[in-house]
């Protein structure tokens, strides 16, 4: 085992956790079923992935044509879509109607409450990994607020009560790296695969593990198992969707290229420059975007002598996510949840300097700020683009201030916080 792998730690056997997990999801499905679903079906980004791949599984119709867009449309309107409201395409890789299979012939009631206990569980198992990622040691209190907090902060909620893939990706992107960590570059490289479900919320990260992967780094090594699994499973993915609808992925391109002329708020720069001041215009907008992507850049020629021990590894992969959803052409506020890397990293360091209680009260004070800046904004049933500013700003002048003070720093365990 190299020097930048972590101790295992003590583990329960994996039949024990995978029936565990079962049984959690089953009885929060139930609950959720039983409060809130039962009465109020929801999860309108859910429906689209879930009636698509139902009309595959169980018709064969190709959720890409315009007979499932119909049906689609249906679901959720009554009728067919308006050309200015969301076209609610299936637009996804073909490979989501395979984690929809198990929900295919369910009604859309169970569908939306099972698929909903799998978000939650997602994104609270993925802060998890991050804190094992950190070595994160919380006592019982903390970790009970942390993970209160990792399902109804904004970002979260938004995610469980829309039906997002985004938890689970958020989930395989966190599996990922702590299988990174942990020298298991197979899977680590499995699980990245996994999270290109929604490829938006992570395409920048893929060629930053790939690129570290393959380069000769402090202990010498390059890790082509990582190289290995990624491709396997991309390969796989990919193959068994050719082989079961062959026109899937000019279907999916098709449909992406639709997405921009229905969708209406983009990222944190058009946000500024499109919607605050459009007076900038479209040469500002794209000068702050490659502002960004040329700091990252910057930032990425250090990985090459980090190892995964080093809190600047660390941060690099941060502002990769914080820059990838802040630069794409739409993103969504759910996506966000990947910039909980970097903010739990922040808190950790915030913690062992002034004590744990401050990670705990910065927990509670973000929960109640983003709701109520949502509440306050809240344009009929649209949040206000406000909302994609705080959390990708505030990290963005954190990594700023972070650079300032170590700019004489390169390797991380030096570096101050």
């Amino acid at each position: 085992m190299s020097n930048e792998q972590s101790a295992p730690a003590a583990r329960c056997p994996l039949p024990a956790l995978l029936l565990a997990g079962i049984v959690l999801t089953a009885v929060l499905s139930a609950a959720l079923h039983g409060m809130f679903v039962a009465d109020a079906p929801g999860a309108n980004d859910l429906y689209p992935r879930w009636r698509g791949a139902q009309l595959f599984w169980q018709e064969g119709i190709d959720p890409y044509s315009e007979e499932a867009s119909l049906a689609i449309q249906t679901g959720i309107y009554g009728r067919p879509a308006l050309p200015d409201e969301d076209q609610v395409l299936f637009v996804y890789p073909f490979y989501a109607a395979f984690f929809m299979w198990p929900l295919a012939g369910l009604s859309y009631d169970w569908a939306q409450a099972i698929w909903m206990a799998v978000v939650m569980l997602s994104l609270a198992t993925a802060v998890i990994l991050l804190l094992r990622l950190f070595d994160w040691r919380q006592s019982v209190w903390l970790l009970g607020v942390t993970l209160l907090w990792s399902v109804i902060f904004y970002h979260s909620a938004r995610t469980v009560l829309l039906g997002q893939f985004a938890g689970p990706v958020f989930l395989f992107m966190a599996a990922s790296l702590l299988s990174l960590k942990r020298g298991r570059d197979g899977w680590a490289g499995l699980f990245l695969a996994l999270a290109t479900l929604k490829p938006q919320m992570i395409f920048l990260l893929i060629p930053a593990l790939l690129g570290w992967t393959a380069g000769r780094r402090p202990d010498g090594r390059r890790r082509w198992r990582f190289w290995w699994g990624f491709g396997g499973m991309m390969a796989g993915l990919t193959a068994v969707s050719f082989l079961l609808l062959p026109g899937w992925l000019a279907g999916f391109a098709r449909q992406v290229g639709y997405y921009p002329d229905y969708t209406v708020t983009g990222p944190p720069v058009w946000v500024i420059t499109g919607y605050y001041w459009p007076q900038l215009g479209k040469p500002v907008e794209y000068a702050l975007s490659l502002l960004l992507l040329a700091w990252m850049g910057w930032q990425w020629r250090h990985l090459r002598h980090l190892t995964l021990d080093s809190p600047r590894f660390w941060l690099i992969i941060g502002l990769t996510l914080v820059v990838t959803n802040s630069v794409i052409l739409r993103t969504a506020t759910t996506n966000y949840v990947v910039m909980y890397l970097p903010l739990l990293l922040g808190l950790k360091w915030m913690g062992a300097r002034y004590g744990r209680i401050w990670p705990a009260l910065f927990f509670l004070a973000s929960i109640v700020s983003l709701w109520a800046l949502f509440f306050a904004t809240a344009q009929g049933d649209f949040e206000h683009p406000v909302m994609y500013l705080p959390l990708p700003l505030g990290l963005l002048a954190w990594f700023a201030v972070y650079e300032w003070r170590n700019r004489r720093s390169l390797a991380g365990e030096t570096d101050q916080i």
